[in-house]
């Protein structure tokens, strides 16, 4: 059964329940030496492919004032010119960043910096208003953050943003967001077929929170088109896979996730779907607040992707066998003691 929108948890926005990750379209930037894009990217092709999800019944586009030091943004804006209304706008802020030389440059979390970064990509973005603010520093500490909900719900009263959430993977940091801040109505986490939320989906549910998916196909591994001898290049962050970044090592697909995708392969395409769109059902069929927000940057892809829009939540025996085979690996790793290829906990993730 198709699966087309869904409500940003207690904001009552509504969105397509697939929305487009726009950090790749925001092209290179970096800290210091270490690449924190995804490589070169062609802007009118980003453009298209923005216009074209729209076209297809995606409204969601989830961005970030330092993709691409502030490009990503600018990309997004143009790309919504003359269509803004037809789109619902999330973008983050705390990391700061020098645009001219586009180098990250650090964080700030004072409320000083969080009007300022507002106003800029309220600019860069040629809008009046951002429907989804996000606090990009997923580890700031909680009363940090409580001492931001002030400002932010004057933005709200001012008519700036409608509502706001937390980009963290940290449960503690979500539901102190959910629990207390009347206008806070998501928090984007990393949650797919490879990597399971549940403790961050209970918050969700406890405090009607939306979940926004980010890496809901492994930053790639799910699309199919990585193989153990793959290579990426060194000016993509995957390429030089920073401790953050879990999915790759190396400039190679880890093993231990690769084993993953090969065991709930055939399960999640067993109706006629691809690998990436079975991905997208299994996160839908997970729980009726996800809203994965899978990257793009090519016509393409955005087909790909809105095309498991019509195929809906994986029916019941497609997640369970999913879960069947996901479990046997389980117990495989344990029983061979072959710890190393059985992926640990989730870490704190500085980025994206």
């Amino acid at each position: 059964m198709a699966v087309t929108t869904r409500t940003l948890g207690r904001s009552g926005i509504e969105v397509s329940a697939l929305g487009m990750g726009c950090w790749a379209i925001g092209g290179p930037w970096a800290e210091g030496s270490q690449p924190l894009g995804w490589g070169a990217v062609d802007d009118d092709e980003s453009v298209r492919a923005i216009r074209h999800a729209l076209d297809l019944g995606v409204t969601l586009f989830d961005t970030a004032d330092t993709y691409g030091a502030g490009h990503g943004e600018r990309v997004l804006g143009r790309a919504l010119a003359g269509r803004r209304d037809e789109a619902v706008i999330a973008t983050k802020w705390g990391y700061t960043f020098d645009e001219a030389t586009r180098q990250a440059t650090g964080e700030d979390p004072s409320p000083a910096y969080l009007r300022q970064a507002v106003a800029h990509s309220l600019r860069r973005l040629g809008t009046d208003r951002i429907d989804l603010y996000q606090l990009h520093l997923a580890d700031l500490p909680v009363p940090r953050a409580e001492a931001l909900v002030g400002t932010l719900e004057d933005l709200v009263a001012e008519g700036l943003i409608r509502a706001y959430g937390w980009s963290t993977d940290r449960p503690d940091r979500a539901a102190a967001f959910g629990r207390d801040a009347r206008h806070a109505t998501a928090v984007q986490h990393t949650l797919s077929v490879l990597r399971d939320a549940p403790e961050l989906l209970a918050v969700c549910d406890k405090h009607d929170l939306a979940s926004v998916n980010r890496g809901p196909l492994g930053m790639g591994l799910l699309s199919g088109k990585y193989t153990a001898g793959s290579t990426l290049p060194r000016d993509d962050v995957r390429g030089v896979a920073p401790g953050w970044l879990e999915w790759f090592r190396g400039g190679r697909p880890a093993p231990e996730w690769l084993r993953r995708v090969t065991a709930v392969r055939a399960a999640l395409t067993a109706d006629g779907r691809t690998l990436a769109q079975g991905a997208l059902g299994w996160l839908w069929a997970r729980s009726d607040r996800t809203v994965p927000i899978p990257g793009c940057r090519t016509v393409a892809q955005v087909e790909e992707n809105a095309g498991a829009l019509h195929r809906g939540p994986l029916p019941a025996d497609q997640f369970a066998e999913v879960e069947r085979q996901l479990a046997a690996l389980r117990s495989a790793a344990l029983r061979d003691a072959d710890r190393p290829y059985w992926p640990s906990p989730m870490l704190p993730t500085a980025r994206p």
